[in-house]
């Protein structure tokens, strides 16, 4: 039987196929549509860029930014209080929005 993990111990780690670029103050994630460079020569057409970009907003931005492989998910909560400055249910939108990119293969989640 599996141990039961507390997603506020785990610690988010980014995938090593994401890149980070900004588009101003907002962090645009880029990945490849196609890992393999066979598919993308094969799969990929003329003029189509070879990669994925999504633009975060403001909060997800400084969401990403924390994603650091240090910091544990109850962390990037109290680091980002400020951020929110006094939104109500901030904490549950943040775990939402983790597991969301876990979700999507943007981060992996480690056992601090």
């Amino acid at each position: 039987m599996k141990a039961k993990i507390n997603l506020l111990e785990t610690v988010p780690v980014r995938c090593s196929h994401v890149r980070t670029e900004w588009d101003g103050a907002c962090a645009v994630l880029a990945y490849p549509r196609f890992r393999k460079a066979w598919m993308r020569r094969l799969f990929l057409p003329r003029g189509m860029n070879p990669d994925i970009r999504v633009k975060l907003e403001e909060h997800g931005t400084a969401v990403w930014q924390l994603i650091d492989g240090k910091h544990t998910v109850q962390e990037i909560i109290t680091l980002l209080a400020g951020h929110f400055s006094g939104e109500q249910g901030y904490e549950s939108r943040i775990t939402a929005y983790v597991m969301q990119l876990r979700k999507d293969g943007f981060i992996a989640l480690t056992v601090g």
